[in-house]
């Protein structure tokens, strides 16, 4: 197992040697300065992850195949639905950046797990969250007030079929009164895993994969929330204080702020118990994201080690 060395001031060198997927090139290139052209090349490229993702499912699985697996009419039908809204997003995001005179970013090559329904419609659900999660997270960035309704009305659909897709797998619909928003790196990290490559002229996005944090079921509670503690596994690398002492903490992601929590080295990640937000604070419920850092005062993409991992918190 490698071992690489963090502390916040080396974050470059964490993210250098750590094998998270680092096949992106064509997005990740130069970096240039957020504009709203380049927002909406963001958005696409998720959209155009979730637009195949359904199209191979409903390829792969038939309504009888979703029967079998539990999920009763009108399900299939209500997929096919979602599956054609992250059509009508690709089309409509091409369209405006042409409009715009920008490049729209084209679909990439996907390595989905569809081994079973199940497993497709648990990563349904993680996508629809990371969906609004993004959104919400770039919301602030954008010039236009146009785009903003445009990406708003978007967001609200995505968040739709979060709850519906969460209700079919037995999971609270809605289980926080906030969403938690994600800045780009955040999102494109969730979302690498699942890209292989990308056509060489997409233009460039200014964004970058952090190495790979897992909360894996077999290795935790079934269920978890407020008190639980967890793993988190740290696949092929490990993160450790420059100093071999210094605390490294998990910073749960919340939009009233970061949660954080004490972080202990064990063989293969961290062991960690799940904080209580403060009084007053979004409640650390739902489809949650945390992360591994040097500093528990605040989290940035220089201080960021390693996630954010997806965790499912119970209310």
């Amino acid at each position: 197992m490698k071992s690489t060395l963090f502390s916040v001031a080396a974050f470059a060198a964490v993210a250098a040697a750590a094998p998270a997927k680092n096949n992106l090139l064509a997005i990740r290139q130069a970096a240039p300065a957020i504009t709203d052209a380049t927002i909406l090349n963001y958005a696409l490229t998720l959209e155009h992850l979730e637009d195949k993702f359904y199209r191979d499912v409903l390829d792969k699985f038939t309504e009888g195949d979703f029967e079998a697996s539990g999920f009763k009419a009108p399900f299939y039908a209500n997929l096919k639905t979602v599956s054609k809204d992250e059509q009508t997003h690709v089309s409509f995001l091409t369209a405006a950046l042409k409009a715009a005179g920008a490049t729209p970013v084209k679909e990439c090559t996907y390595d989905f797990d569809l081994s079973s329904v199940n497993k497709s419609i648990a990563t349904a659900s993680v996508l629809e969250g990371v969906g609004v999660s993004a959104y919400l997270g770039a919301a602030a960035d954008i010039m236009s007030k146009n785009y903003l309704t445009a990406a708003g009305s978007i967001l609200t659909v995505e968040s739709r079929h979060s709850a519906y897709i969460r209700d079919a797998l037995a999971q609270v619909p809605f289980p926080s009164p906030f969403d938690v928003p994600l800045r780009y790196n955040e999102v494109y990290t969730l979302a690498a895993p699942f890209i292989k490559s990308c056509p060489s002229d997409n233009p460039p996005l200014p964004v970058k994969a952090f190495p790979t944090l897992a909360f894996e079921a077999d290795k935790n509670p079934k269920t978890v929330s407020a008190g639980t503690k967890i793993t988190l596994s740290t696949p092929d690398y490990t993160v450790k204080a420059a100093d071999g002492k210094s605390q490294i903490y998990a910073a749960f992601i919340t939009v009233t702020g970061f949660v954080f929590a004490d972080a202990t080295p064990v063989e293969g990640g961290f062991t960690l118990t799940v904080p209580t937000a403060p009084e007053g604070g979004a409640p650390i419920t739902g489809q949650s994201y945390v992360v591994l850092t040097g500093c528990n005062t605040t989290v940035t993409d220089d201080t960021t080690a390693a996630g954010p991992a997806v965790v499912e918190i119970s209310p």
